[in-house]
C-alpha cells in the first residue's frame, strides 16, 4: 500500500541519510534495503508472466482466480506467525478490510480478462495507468494538489500508452484495453481507501481479511455459473502454481520494503514490473514489441516515475 510522507518527514530522512554518510554507514547496508523492493517488482512481473503461460493453457480466468485465492490465503496465514505479533483491526477495519476484498476480486478478474486478450507488455502498461488514476482522484477530493508539472507527466505517459497501443502491429483488443482499464481503476479506489481509512492498521491483517473476501468471493461465482476450466496442460499447472507463489512473495517483499525505505520509494520500484515483464514475454512466451512500441513503454514509464515524484 502506498502513501505520501509529509515534508517534515523527508526533511529528516534527508538529515538522517546525511547522518549516516558521515558516520561511515556500509553502502552495501543500504543496497540490502532496496532488495525487497527490487524482489516485489521482479515477483510480479513472474506473476505476469506465468499468468499468460497458464491462459495459454487455456485456463479460466475465474478459475485462475479462485485457485490463486485457495493457495494465498493459507500463505498469508502463515505469514501472520513470522515477526512481531500484529495489532488486532478494530471492527471497522476489518469491514473495510473485507470491502477492499472485494473490490480486489474485481481487480484481479479484469487484469486476467485483460491478459487473457492482449500481450504481456501491453497489459501491463495499460494497467499502469492506476498511479496517474489515483493522482487525479486524489486531486478530485482534495487530498493531494496535482500541478502543472503533474497534469504534464500525465499527459506524455497516457501519448505514451497511446504510442504502445496505436503501434501494436497485429492491433488490439479494445475488450482487453477496457478490462485493463477496469482493472486500475479497481486499484485506484483500493489505494484511496486504504490511504483514507487503513493508514496505521498492520497490512498483513489487512492482507489476510482481503485476500479472504476475494477468495469468498470467487468461490461464489464459481459455483453460481458452474465454471471450471483449469490448464490442460502440465506447464499450465505449474505455471498456475508458481503465478500463486510469485504473487505471495511479491505481497511480503513489499511489506518488508516499505517497513525498510518507506512506501514512496517502493511505489518507485515498482515501476520496474513493466520492463522486467517485457523481458520475461519476450523470452519465454515469443513476444515482441516494436521500436515505436518500445519508445511508447520508455515514454510512459519515465513518466510515470516524474509523476510520483511531483510529491
Amino acid at each position: 500500500m502506498r502513501g505520501c510522507r509529509t515534508v517534515h518527514t523527508l526533511s529528516r530522512a534527508r538529515w538522517t541519510v546525511s547522518a549516516c554518510y558521515k558516520c561511515g554507514v556500509n553502502p552495501s547496508h543500504r543496497f540490502a534495503d532496496l532488495i525487497p523492493a527490487i524482489v516485489a517488482a521482479t515477483a510480479f512481473a513472474v506473476a505476469d508472466v506465468t499468468t499468460k503461460v497458464t491462459l495459454n493453457a487455456e485456463a479460466g480466468p475465474l478459475t485462475m482466480a479462485l485457485f490463486r485465492g485457495l493457495i494465498g490465503v493459507p500463505l498469508l496465514l502463515a505469514w501472520l506467525f513470522v515477526g512481531t505479533r500484529p495489532v488486532p483491526l478494530m471492527p471497522a477495519q476489518r469491514n473495510l478490510s473485507l470491502l477492499v476484498g472485494a473490490i480486489f476480486s474485481a481487480n484481479v478478474f479484469f487484469l486476467f480478462l485483460a491478459f487473457e486478450r492482449m500481450e504481456v507488455a501491453v497489459t501491463v502498461l495499460v494497467y499502469f495507468t492506476y498511479p496517474l488514476f489515483t493522482g487525479f482522484a486524489a486531486a478530485a477530493l482534495g487530498l493531494e494538489r496535482l500541478g502543472v508539472a503533474g497534469a504534464a507527466a500525465a499527459m506524455v505517459a497516457f501519448a505514451g500508452l497511446a504510442l504502445i497501443v496505436g503501434a501494436q502491429p497485429a492491433g488490439i483488443a479494445v475488450a482487453g484495453i477496457a478490462f485493463g482499464l477496469l482493472a486500475s481503476l479497481a486499484r485506484v479506489a483500493i489505494l484511496l481507501l486504504t490511504r483514507a481509512r487503513l493508514t496505521g492498521a498492520d497490512a498483513r491483517l489487512i492482507s489476510v481479511w482481503s485476500m479472504s473476501a476475494a477468495a469468498l468471493v470467487f468461490v461464489a461465482m464459481t459455483l453460481v455459473t458452474g465454471h471450471w476450466q483449469p490448464p490442460t496442460t502440465a506447464l499450465g499447472w505449474w505455471a498456475l502454481i508458481a503465478s500463486c507463489v510469485a504473487m505471495m512473495i511479491a505481497v511480503v517483499a513489499i511489506f518488508i520494503s516499505t517497513a525498510r525505505i518507506g512506501p514512496f520509494r517502493t511505489a518507485l520500484f515498482m515501476n520496474l514490473e513493466p520492463l522486467l515483464a517485457t523481458a520475461g514475454s519476450a523470452a519465454f512466451l515469443g513476444e515482441t514489441f516494436t521500436p515505436l512500441q518500445a519508445l511508447g513503454g520508455a515514454l510512459m514509464i519515465a513518466a510515470l516515475v516524474a509523476f510520483q515524484l511531483r510529491r
